[in-house]
């Protein structure tokens, strides 16, 4: 059994976040950091364990064959997929990693207490496979609660059809035990993790807070644009997302082209986890037709700040406030947090009509500037009338906040948490919680 802890007339829990890595600015961590601050608001204490991880020390647990792109567990992960078999010195690496995890988690359980589980990912998509294995197992044998929080299926993702681990993906990604709770970002992963898995599930959106103050600008990153080599009658085309193929950049690329001299595309991200070779054509593509593109990875830090050489960073909230439009043309999105971060910031948008976009943002009313599989003249002269239109902008911009705060906040998230731990536990944690909105 596990131990309640006590806190006043609603129980306290101690939640074990659980992932290959809890750092940086990627959207598992992200999200975990929001349901960790609505939790704290719940009153139950949030602690980690990763193979990389930014929070407190006193708070985490760090094994660092956890991380996906540990050494090791990389050389593995791209020997398990392409092929459709694997060596038996593979089979037996699973099992010894599977087994050091166990006692790992039992540890991490043990030292902090730990009531109920969220897996953040790391059950769902299969980069660190002794992990979710280990996982599997310690819930197994101790029937502990568990929150699985769904970012990413392994059938989303083409380069993982093909592989010599399915045996261990039926069985983990993600398992079936009557302890486990499934949440999922979108409708389309809900129905789908029905039909594959027979699993049912709860959608909780990524959220943003957008009961906060809105941020004002203050000064500091009133030297923004000169530093980008921009003037004040320059058009700021912000794509504020990593340089990945998925994000679909050159769509924002052709519609700069086409917005005229005066429009320069700012991309804020570098290319992270996934290689250079999409960055290359980025720089190839950019440069083919003539685009002003700056790539500013190294003026942006997680927060502001200053670098090792004591340069001058800025977060990519001062990029949001800089920037005239914001750019999203993604072909996929699990669900889409930079789409959140331009209304926070009351940007008008240009959006693919990505799947999920489509599915679940879309029809509660958002407003933006939208296209099918390619930039067409109808996207350019809608976006030019936009950038003209004063009012209109300001009208569009203020519609999306509102919708984003009914639909996307931290409300609908804690009403969300709050009925899933008493689920869990029991019914207390339900007192004074208003139903979150759905329509």
């Amino acid at each position: 059994m596990f131990t309640l802890h006590a806190s006043g007339p609603v129980p306290s829990y101690n939640i074990g976040f659980v992932s290959t890595r809890f750092a940086g600015t990627d959207g598992v961590s992200l999200e975990t950091a929001k349901w960790a601050e609505v939790l704290a608001g719940l009153g139950h204490k949030s602690f980690y364990f990763a193979g990389l991880c930014d929070r407190p020390a006193e708070v985490s647990m760090v094994v660092p064959e956890a991380f996906y792109r540990h050494p090791e567990v990389l050389a593995r992960h791209e020997r398990f997929f392409g092929s459709e078999t694997r060596s038996r010195e593979d089979t037996l690496w699973v099992h010894t990693l599977r087994d050091k995890f166990v006692e790992d988690l039992y540890r991490f359980i043990e030292t902090f207490s730990i009531d109920l589980l969220v897996p953040e990912n790391c059950m769902t998509i299969p980069l660190n496979i002794p992990l979710g294995l280990a996982l599997t197992e310690v819930i197994a044998e101790t029937g502990i609660p568990v929150i699985a929080h769904h970012h990413d299926f392994v059938w989303e993702r083409k380069r993982f059809l093909i592989n010599g681990v399915n045996d261990y993906i039926d069985k983990a990604f993600p398992p079936g035990l009557p302890s486990i709770q499934h949440v999922v970002i979108n409708s389309i992963a809900q129905a789908d993790l029905a039909s594959k898995c027979a699993v049912s599930s709860t959608i909780i959106p990524n959220v943003m807070n957008f009961e906060q103050c809105e941020v004002f600008l203050d000064g500091y990153a009133g030297d923004l644009r000169s530093r980008l080599g921009l003037s004040a009658d320059d058009i700021m085309v912000l794509q504020p997302t990593r340089i990945i193929q998925r994000k679909g950049i050159e769509h924002a690329i052709e519609l700069v082209s086409r917005l005229g001299s005066n429009a320069t595309l700012v991309i804020s991200h570098a290319s992270g986890d996934e290689g250079d070779a999409y960055a290359k054509r980025v720089r190839d593509y950019a440069e083919l037709l003539k685009v002003r593109t700056i790539f500013a990875e190294h003026l942006v830090g997680e927060h502001r700040g200053s670098n090792a050489q004591g340069e001058k960073l800025y977060s990519l909230a001062d990029m949001y406030h800089q920037a005239d439009l914001v750019t999203y043309p993604s072909a996929y999105e699990g669900f889409g947090n930079a789409f959140l971060e331009g209304v926070f910031y009351h940007k008008p948008m240009v959006v693919q009509n990505y799947t999920v976009y489509t599915a679940d943002i879309r029809p509660k009313g958002f407003r933006a500037v939208e296209f099918d599989e390619y930039v067409t003249d109808a996207t350019v002269a809608q976006v030019r009338e936009v950038l003209a239109d004063k009012a209109a902008r300001t009208e569009m911009c203020e519609r999306n906040f509102e919708l984003a705060r009914k639909y996307f906040s931290y409300p609908t998230l804690r009403y969300k948490l709050a009925t899933l731990i008493a689920n869990a536990f029991g019914p207390e944690e339900q007192s004074d919680i208003e139903p979150a909105a759905t329509e």
